[in-house]
């Protein structure tokens, strides 16, 4: 009989002690998801994809008519600044250029000497032409000699003269510098302009990405032959959400992956946005350079840019699920505090895709609860704190927080 007594007294005492839990229980109120404010590193990211898109291609073509000779390049293959590309059949400029150059040394060799000494010869005579005439109007003067004699020795001298004349006016056509040397000169560049204009080079260094010719095609002038790119002046297109247009800026940062190279991440830099909006897509142009490009990346190849648009390494941080009627930089967040939800007021900065930046309102070590609980201002709740949401790496800007992922259609 004392048994079964002590049996029930025992059992009373349980039921008591767990209706006070339950009672205790549900007077602190329903577990509520909480996280406690602390500082951490924030980088803010806006991660789209595009593709490599160069403006700075070249169509080559030839300035002549002419044959194709020989084709040195493929598709795809890197060549350096003047390298010749292409050669042209020119056996008649070449025959045209031993012309030119044959007819500058006739006159350097054989004209030039050969116009010096008829000069040097008419002086001779011009000098002994003087004396005579000289001479015989002394004994003309003296009536010494028929006044016939005296005529005959001014015409042998007005003779020497023009003789010495047209000797000068050759040598001078002829010499150095010369009309004559000009006229051929210029014949011979002009020859020569056109033979290198049968080899044709590349105006940088660069990537062949098509050739339209072969060996024995004719080609006229203007006619494109072949297309380059400069490779150290790559350039990637990155539609963006017009959304981030507000976060971006000329000279920010990022790390670049392509598709087809996912191990072999390179960074770039923004170089311009678009100043307009595609309607369609409500996307804006990105363009990104990388210096120098990784040698891997092709025309049109798909890539993947993390662009940097902001960071602070010592932020203080509370998890976006925490933020309810939210607009702009202003929100409200639940604040734990002796065991109730307490309804404030907080101004953020920088956001991420899990994190965002508390500028006032809060402080570190202050408790928030997820506003995803249905709860209500000043209700009685047990914080069941967990740690902050992490990245997949902590503070390198690789790191992915805040990315708004984008592909293009």
């Amino acid at each position: 009989m004392r048994k079964l007594l002590n049996w029930k007294v025992l059992s009373l005492v349980l039921l008591l002690i767990a209706a006070g839990a339950i009672f205790w229980q549900k007077w602190q109120g329903p577990e509520v998801r909480a996280y406690r404010v602390a500082l951490h590193p924030l980088v803010q990211q806006v991660v789209a994809t595009g593709r490599v898109a160069s403006d700075s291609r070249a169509d080559v073509g030839s300035e002549i008519t002419a044959i194709v000779q020989e084709r040195l390049v493929e598709r795809g293959q890197e060549v350096q600044q003047g390298q010749v590309l292409i050669v042209l059949r020119a056996n008649d400029l070449k025959a045209q250029a031993q012309e030119a150059q044959a007819a500058l040394n006739l006159l350097i060799n054989s004209k030039r000497p050969q116009a010096q000494a008829r000069l040097a010869q008419a002086q001779s005579h011009l000098t002994q032409a003087k004396r005579e005439a000289q001479r015989r109007r002394l004994l003309a003067k003296e009536k010494a000699i028929p006044a016939e004699d005296l005529e005959q020795a001014e015409n042998a001298l007005a003779a020497a003269q023009a003789g010495f004349d047209q000797a000068k006016l050759e040598v001078m056509a002829l010499a150095e510098g010369g009309v004559e040397e000009a006229i051929l000169q210029q014949r011979l560049n002009a020859v020569r302009a056109a033979l290198d204009k049968t080899q044709i080079r590349a105006p940088f260094s660069g990537t062949v990405l098509e050739h339209y010719i072969a060996p024995g095609d004719t080609v006229q002038p203007g006619e494109t032959l072949l297309t380059l790119r400069d490779q150290s002046n790559i350039e990637l297109l990155v539609p963006v959400d017009e959304r981030n247009l507000g976060i971006l800026e000329v000279s920010q940062p990022a790390t670049v992956l392509a598709d087809a190279y996912p191990n072999n991440a390179f960074k770039a830099t923004i170089i311009s946005i678009a100043p307009v909006i595609d309607p369609q897509r409500g996307t804006v142009d990105i363009r990104l350079t990388a210096n120098p490009a990784p040698k891997f990346l092709k025309e049109d190849m798909t890539i993947t840019a993390t662009i940097q648009t902001a960071r602070n390494d010592s932020a203080l941080v509370v998890p976006n699920d925490v933020f309810f009627q939210k607009e702009g930089n202003k929100a409200k967040v639940w604040l734990y505090s002796n065991g109730k939800a307490n309804e404030i007021d907080v101004q953020t900065g920088l956001s991420s895709l899990s994190l965002s930046q508390i500028t006032e309102g809060l402080s570190e070590g202050d408790v928030v609860l997820s506003a995803t609980n249905g709860i209500t201002n000043g209700q009685r709740v047990r914080a069941n704190i967990s740690p902050l949401p992490t990245s997949r790496t902590s503070t390198a800007p690789e790191r992915t927080d805040g990315e708004t992922p984008m592909k293009l259609d």
